[in-house]
């Protein structure tokens, strides 16, 4: 939907980022439908005539599920649900991004982080599951079986919201303990839009083979390796990425995941500069390392995919890859108090600036964080 406060090329981007998501969840896209409103349709988010478009098209193409940018009220849900039939989904971005986050769950903590999370989304939600018994039945406030079902189901879906809280604060006080145990070493924390390229920059500096791969989400689960440049020892941790209307019921869940990013002492903000919204990506990270109150740590922003920027610019541009590539390092130099690096993590370039940017940084840690520790660029420490 375009807004008043939206443009039709933001509409477009937050588009191709939901088909990356939709085909990231295994499912393909045959048409994108916009609408320009002031406000969403309060009972079916779309205006009646877009709606009746896109029935025609499901209709007619045999779509088994349409996919909303935004997310819906469950009384919206109900309604689409009634006016596309029983045969076709009705999803939201937060019900697709929960979709991709349970197939690529792999831990215990992820699974029910995930899990928790889904059920949050679906307790509001559980009335529109019983639109059949409804039926059944009139009167004031529809009493009968059907209700009680739904009040059952409530009852149930709460009790394993509790459960698996429950399970998660046990979860949460293991990882404190194993937190505490790593010793006085700085931590550095790779942050970034989801599919900048922080998995390959992390087995890049760690030596590791963690899942690289260009599809949203690749890395769900945070993962930490100790890390030791010129004898010099930091912990280094991967964390999920972030994106554009993440589930709040996805960050609530995932908040325990994220204290290696509240925790670090140094942040590595990786950057897809390829990407045509890459400064919006950077707003969104910003924002949320700010909910988390991370954002006043020390950072090194660091612009990946030059490579593929090279080719853009190459096709767009009068000047040389290398004078446009100045020409940001010069515009982001002057507008960032951060430590400005511009690498390609698939093609090797700019990695040794990289490491050594870093390496000073963890030096400037110690002296900060543990400014009595006797030795602490010691391999063995």
């Amino acid at each position: 939907m375009i807004t008043p406060n939206e443009t039709e090329f933001i509409a477009e981007e937050n588009l191709s980022e939901l088909e990356f998501l939709t085909e990231t969840a295994g499912a393909q896209t045959y048409k994108r439908f916009t609408q320009k409103m002031g406000k969403p349709n309060a009972k079916t988010f779309i205006g009646k005539g877009k709606l009746e478009q896109i029935k025609t098209y499901v209709s007619e193409h045999e779509i088994d599920a349409v996919i909303f940018d935004d997310e819906l009220s469950p009384a919206q849900v109900k309604n689409l649900h009634s006016e596309f039939g029983e045969t076709v989904k009705v999803l939201d971005r937060s019900n697709l991004i929960l979709d991709i986050f349970a197939s690529r769950a792999q831990t215990a903590q992820a699974k029910t982080q995930v899990a928790l999370a889904q059920l949050e989304y679906t307790l509001p939600r559980l009335t529109g599951m019983w639109t059949h018994l409804s039926r059944q039945k009139g009167g004031i406030g529809m009493r009968g079986p059907g209700e009680s079902e739904i009040e059952t189901d409530r009852r149930i879906v709460r009790d394993n919201i509790s459960l698996l809280k429950k399970k998660l604060q046990k979860i949460d006080l293991q990882n404190t303990v194993r937190r505490k145990s790593r010793g006085q070493k700085i931590r550095v924390s790779l942050v970034g839009y989801t599919n900048a390229g922080k998995s390959t920059i992390m087995n890049l500096l760690s030596d590791s083979e963690i899942l690289a791969e260009n599809k949203l989400f690749a890395t769900l689960d945070t993962t930490v390796r100790k890390v030791v440049l010129n004898t010099v020892p930091f912990l280094l941790s991967d964390t999920v990425g972030f994106i554009r209307k993440l589930p709040h019921h996805l960050v609530e869940s995932f908040k325990s995941t994220l204290d290696e990013v509240k925790e670090a002492d140094i942040l590595l903000h990786v950057v897809d500069i390829s990407h045509e919204m890459f400064e919006q990506h950077i707003k969104v990270v910003n924002e949320t390392l700010n909910s988390l109150k991370a954002h006043d740590k020390t950072t090194i922003l660091v612009f990946n995919k030059i490579d593929s920027l090279r080719e853009k610019m190459d096709e767009f541009s009068d000047k040389t890859f290398e004078e446009n590539l100045e020409d940001l390092k010069d515009s982001y130099l002057k507008q960032s108090a951060d430590r400005v690096l511009f690498v390609s993590a698939v093609k090797k370039i700019g990695i040794s600036d990289l490491r050594k940017a870093l390496l000073q940084e963890v030096k400037e840690g110690y002296k900060r964080v543990y400014p009595n520790l006797p030795n602490p660029y010691s391999y063995d420490y």
